[in-house]
């Protein structure tokens, strides 16, 4: 052993010594990897079930106003519209008018027989016009009277004249006498065309045609009345 060199010495203990301390080492890296995973499976925590939702908060206070924008440009310009002139009339009013006369017991059996004068707001407008009274006609032979409208002086020609007739064959020869009959009767229509201003509304009687005249009487032992009034068209 003494013959043995100090450098041979140092290798035979670094053979011994070498094992002992690659095995240590392996055992103390076996034991930090064991920690490494207990701590990584019991150390982490385990989720529980959801809970219930929150109460809505309160609202929050108005927020700083913001500054105002840019101005927008200007658009392009339109096309040039339609002139539409609108027409305002005034609302429809009432027009109208009425003459009467008590007992007229007029007799004749050619000519004007009352007048009434009225004022017409519109010559766009229609005149009614209405006489209401007592008529008669007598005569022996046939005869035929007619009354009518006249409207300044001239009969209606929007579309036709307003008129009525009373016409008689004969009297009664068994009694040797004449039919003498008094009768409320009505003329009545429309006339159009006519002016605006004031327009004189008569009535007359005449004959019709070639017919025989007879004897006519009007308004006997009664009220006569001539009712005007300006209805729109």
């Amino acid at each position: 052993m003494n013959m043995v060199s100090p450098t041979t010495r140092l290798l035979i203990f670094s053979w011994l010594i070498f094992p002992l301390y690659e095995a240590d080492k392996m055992r103390h890296r076996g034991l930090r990897q064991k920690d490494a995973e207990y701590i990584e499976k019991y150390s982490g925590c385990i989720q529980g079930p959801a809970g219930s939702p929150g109460r809505e908060g309160n609202p929050g206070v108005n927020g700083i106003p913001g500054t105002p924008g840019v101005p927008g440009r200007d658009g392009a310009k339109g096309e040039k519209g339609e002139c539409v002139s609108e027409i305002f009339e005034e609302p429809w009013r009432p027009n109208y008018k009425q003459c009467a006369w008590n007992s007229l017991n007029y007799g004749i059996d050619l000519g004007k027989i009352a007048e009434c004068t009225f004022t017409k707001h519109r010559t766009d407008s229609a005149l009614r016009v209405l006489f209401s009274g007592s008529l008669r006609l007598k005569c022996k032979a046939a005869c035929c009277q007619r009354w009518y409208f006249t409207f300044n002086g001239a009969e209606c020609a929007g579309p036709l004249p307003i008129e009525s007739i009373i016409y008689l064959d004969q009297g009664s020869p068994e009694l040797n006498s004449t039919i003498n009959i008094h009768r409320t009767t009505a003329v009545e229509g429309l006339c159009e065309g006519v002016r605006s201003g004031l327009v004189d509304v008569a009535i007359w009687v005449g004959t019709c045609g070639d017919y025989p005249r007879g004897d006519a009487s009007t308004g006997w032992n009664s009220v006569s009345r001539v009712v005007i009034e300006e209805l729109p068209k």
